[in-house]
């Protein structure tokens, strides 16, 4: 057994991991975010901004040292949709060197797309079961389907909670008019760019048997839902949405101005901006693809990369 740390550099956030590993299984000892907004602004110029590009790297240099203290014995450091698109990608990267002495592993949204689906069917409930996974990002939105930890289709979209909020701008006491808008956007982006891509997959492979949301997102709304203000796996795990419910939410959320959000068990306030289009995006997925319900998992691409998969070429 060996003890691991894995940091993900996101779009919105900093997460880390840190693990017992053994063989194939992962068990989990310590996990935190810290909200960085990597992505602020950067949709249209594609250029990673001085602030936020500063905060990552302390925020991945104070995780690698608390990972340390805590016996990680190795530190992976990944970074996925905004660092990959960026331009000015090699700042970033400098950054993290400069702050942490760690060399950051750039990944493909195929890559991203395929540790987020090895992460959940790591969960031997779910190794034999044909999943659907979707990873929503602040960047960019994975779909994966497969079954017995064999995937048979994955792809990366950019679509993402921060990508969404910068484009339609709902503000922060958003009408009726404004979710409105949202959903009518995010119909019109599944059915134009994945329903092209993934309603063949469906065809070929047959529909899933469970439709899981894996990544922060989905954590935050199981929280919601349930009033709870303190992470619990668990808890998280065992909630699941349909339709109705999601929709539900969904119209709670975008009803309530920033600052009454920012005051919800469950949702850190740092983060009541962009659960706006995450949420939605959820929603949309499930009504366009006629998915009866979203599960949860809280495993994702960070327990594959602390298994040590190489990255894809």
């Amino acid at each position: 057994m060996s003890r691991r740390a894995v940091i993900d550099i996101g779009t919105n956030s900093v997460k880390v991991l840190v693990a017992d590993v053994a063989g194939g299984s992962v068990t989990p000892l310590w996990e935190t975010s810290e909200q960085t907004r990597l992505g602020r602004g950067f949709y249209e110029t594609h250029r990673l901004q001085p602030e936020p590009i500063a905060a990552t790297g302390v925020a991945v240099a104070r995780f690698a040292a608390e990972a340390r203290e805590r016996g990680a014995e190795s530190v992976r450091v990944i970074a996925t949709s905004a660092a990959r698109d960026a331009i000015n990608r090699d700042e970033l990267l400098s950054a993290i060197f400069s702050a942490s002495g760690l060399i950051t592993e750039v990944i493909s949204g195929e890559t991203e797309a395929e540790w987020a689906f090895a992460g959940v069917a790591s969960a031997p409930d779910l190794a034999r079961q044909r999943l659907l996974v979707l990873d929503v990002g602040g960047g960019s939105t994975e779909f994966i389907l497969g079954a017995d930890r064999h995937v048979g289709f994955r792809e990366s979209f950019p679509l993402g909670s921060v990508r969404a909020l910068e484009r339609l701008n709902p503000g922060d006491a958003p009408s009726p008019e404004a979710l409105a808008t949202c959903r009518a956007y995010l119909r019109d982006f599944l059915q134009r760019e994945v329903a092209p891509r993934l309603a063949p997959a469906f065809a070929a492979q047959g529909r899933p048997e469970r439709t899981l949301g894996v990544g922060g997102s989905t954590a935050l709304l199981a929280l919601i839902h349930h009033g709870c203000r303190d992470f619990r796996r668990e808890l998280v795990e065992a909630t699941h949405f349909d339709r109705a419910m999601l929709s539900a939410l969904v119209n709670r959320l975008w009803s309530l101005p920033l600052a009454e959000r920012r005051q919800l068990p469950g949702l850190p306030p740092e983060r009541a901006d962009v659960i706006l289009t995450g949420a939605a995006i959820y929603e949309a997925v499930l009504e366009v693809f006629a998915l009866p319900d979203l599960g949860i998992s809280t495993r994702g691409l960070r327990f594959a990369a602390v298994l040590g998969v190489p990255v894809s070429k």
